[in-house]
């Protein structure tokens, strides 16, 4: 199936109002804006982009100049047996002159150089939100689990407590309570491992996105389903992909210096105006003069030269693009798995919670043990952690191709948002 220009658009709006309801565990995008625009590959993108609007503007106006040039002589003339000197000088001012295909030439070069600064631009900025949304996930996971761990050690403490009363009553033998004990006490080394790597991945975090505020926990939302097909964000992602943009302005750029090459096979003419003053202002003299460079070897390699590059631009845009077609196959395809395999390790979870309400209820009637009682919270545990780093994994997995698709965290002045 085929997607037109009005499909993808119709398809936008639907996600994107889905996108408004669901973005609850992620930052405001207010804040998430200025973490972006303070972060380092987007504040040198933007001095690159300066950089390539003065080279536009020198490529505009030509980078040759007026040149002055002035001269005195001393001029001894022998008349009949005198000998008299003369003060001579003279002034000339000349430039050389862009034959009128170069300045087209060089116009289209400028051109290309400041889409190239844009799609840089554009690639600094996304590239930057990849990396706020894996180290936001990142910390996610690690304070998700500080909870996990947090609530199963309150859970052993509960258990803890039942237990003494149980060796009170004289129900249970006081070695439970030792078990109890231990188990937690190695969830609680669990919590002390997990709350370490937390403040890492918060640290690394703020680091690197210091305007980010992070909440006290994280919100954990229902993963929704990829509807779209592959052929949707296949044809979505390859037009609003920066990097091909980038590549492609390079490829016009270097295209644009072979020609300028090749018309340099031809040199600019230099011309200047010229007033000599002989023989104490006795004779003068004026005109205009025009010298052109005669080497033709060296331009001619220069073009050769340039002309390769432009070759291995273009290769490398077409490489570029079927390592972007390679990239949405993966990206999609971990995000429709991410959603199905967090829907079995759900269904995993609830079935085990379940069963551990069960046991302890029977441990608190006295008709299980403790050792199941212990087992049974124990799978609940792994289960529950699964179910919830499988439920992050795949809300990164969606947001990541909204993101490479432009429909999430879009800033207004990106030319390529789709909405």
């Amino acid at each position: 199936m085929k997607f037109t220009r009005h499909t993808l658009a119709a398809s936008c709006l639907c996600m994107f109002a889905s996108l408004s309801h669901a973005e609850a565990d992620l930052p405001p995008h207010a804040q998430v804006d200025r973490a972006l625009d303070e972060h380092i590959l987007v504040l040198n993108a933007q001095a690159g982009m300066q950089i390539e609007l003065s080279e536009q503007r020198k490529r505009g106006t030509g980078e040759y100049e007026f040149t002055l040039h002035g001269a005195t002589y001393r001029d001894r003339l022998l008349e009949g047996n005198v000998q008299n000197d003369y003060r001579d000088w003279e002034i000339a001012i000349e430039r050389p002159l862009r034959l009128p295909n170069k300045v087209w030439i060089d116009s289209d070069i400028g051109a290309a150089a400041l889409a190239r600064g844009q799609h840089a631009l554009g690639d600094a900025r996304h590239e930057a939100s990849r990396q706020l949304l894996r180290l936001w996930f990142a910390w996610q996971r690690e304070q998700a689990q500080v909870m996990q761990w947090q609530a199963q050690l309150d859970i052993l403490n509960q258990q803890a407590a039942i237990t003494e009363k149980r060796i009170k009553a004289g129900d249970a033998p006081r070695m439970e309570l030792n078990q109890v004990n231990a188990a937690a006490a190695m969830s609680e080394v669990s919590l002390r491992q997990t709350k370490l790597r937390a403040a890492l991945a918060a640290d690394e975090l703020l680091r690197q996105f210091p305007a980010l505020p992070l909440p006290v926990t994280p919100a954990l939302v229902e993963p929704q389903a990829i509807t779209q097909p592959l052929p949707y964000w296949h044809d979505i992602m390859l037009e609003h992909n920066h990097e091909i943009g980038l590549a492609l302005a390079e490829a016009d750029f270097q295209r644009g210096l072979a020609e300028r090459a090749s018309a340099d096979r031809l040199p600019d003419p230099t011309v200047g105006l010229k007033y000599t003053s002989l023989l104490d202002r006795k004779q003068r003299v004026a005109g205009v003069y025009v010298s052109i460079p005669l080497g033709y070897s060296a331009r001619s390699a220069n073009a050769d030269s340039a002309q390769a590059q432009a070759r291995i631009a273009a290769d490398q845009a077409m490489a570029l693009q079927r390592k972007v077609e390679g990239d949405i196959y993966h990206a999609y395809t971990h995000a429709v798995s991410s959603y199905e395999i967090w829907q079995q390790a759900a269904a995993a979870a609830n079935a085990l919670r379940h069963n551990a309400d069960l046991v302890a209820r029977a441990y608190n009637l006295g008709e299980s043990s403790l050792d199941a009682t212990l087992i049974s919270r124990r799978q609940t545990l792994e289960a529950t952690l699964a179910e919830t780093l499988a439920r992050l994994d795949a809300n990164e997995s969606r947001y990541r191709l909204l993101l490479d698709a432009h429909g999430l965290w879009t800033s207004d002045n990106d030319n390529h948002s789709p909405h």
